[in-house]
């Protein structure tokens, strides 16, 4: 609540309701709204930037620790295989539920730190060169499917699919995830949204206005 206490104090007499922001799908719809009223065509970047897919940044390999294990990338390193790399603190992998203590002593041989829980179900390791990596267990129905087929980016790291990654950030929806949902399903393709919104449709059918108006908005900052 001192979140919530300290954006009324900063805005007073804000029509924001405490509720709008006290869960996913409130601060989704209200940031979208906001968007709508807001946003002009136009990025401000080129063409050739926006379609470029780049893996700059050396994040830690982790392929041959996890050999034979389901895993793949999320979060925001993730986005680097559907828009322009952006900055982010530390590497987000996804796996099954049933393979967290295979994949925590697999790190832990590898010479990773076990630092912490994290919030939701998983753990924080810090690298040996001292890159934290956020363990995520997964055990929605969706988890085998996605993790059976992951992405590559430039770098040939498995990365979520696109409707999995976009599925995992509509259910957490602050406010960068709805920034990389707008911006990745802008410069996808007509068959890669397909593809998305059907994974929707099987999975949480009650996001699927949502994020048809994110793919609006992400159209509208590209100009297309």
């Amino acid at each position: 609540m001192a979140q919530l206490d300290t954006f009324h104090h900063v805005a007073p007499g804000s029509a924001i309701q405490a509720e709008q922001l006290s869960s996913s799908a409130g601060r989704r719809r209200l940031a979208m709204a906001i968007c709508q009223r807001r946003i002009k065509p136009g990025a401000g970047s080129s063409a050739e930037f926006l379609r470029a897919r780049t893996a700059m940044t050396q994040w830690p390999d982790l392929r041959e620790t996890l050999h034979s294990v389901r895993w793949a990338i999320t979060g925001g390193v993730a986005t680097r295989a559907y828009m322009p790399e952006r900055a982010t603190k530390d590497l987000d992998i996804l796996i099954h539920q049933d393979d967290c203590a295979e994949v925590s002593n697999r790190l832990r041989s590898a010479g990773y730190l076990r630092i912490s829980a994290l919030a939701i179900a998983g753990e924080v390791f810090r690298s040996p060169n001292g890159v934290e990596v956020d363990v995520i267990f997964g055990d929605a129905p969706w988890v085998d499917e996605a993790l059976a087929h992951p992405h590559r980016d430039a770098a040939g790291y498995p990365i979520l699919g696109l409707p999995y990654l976009i599925l995992m950030k509509m259910e957490a929806s602050h406010l960068h995830d709805l920034g990389d949902i707008s911006r990745m399903l802008g410069g996808a393709s007509a068959h890669e949204f397909a593809l998305v919104m059907q994974v929707i449709a099987r999975h949480a059918p009650d996001m699927l206005e949502d994020v048809e108006t994110l793919a609006q908005l992400g159209h509208q900052e590209l100009g297309a």
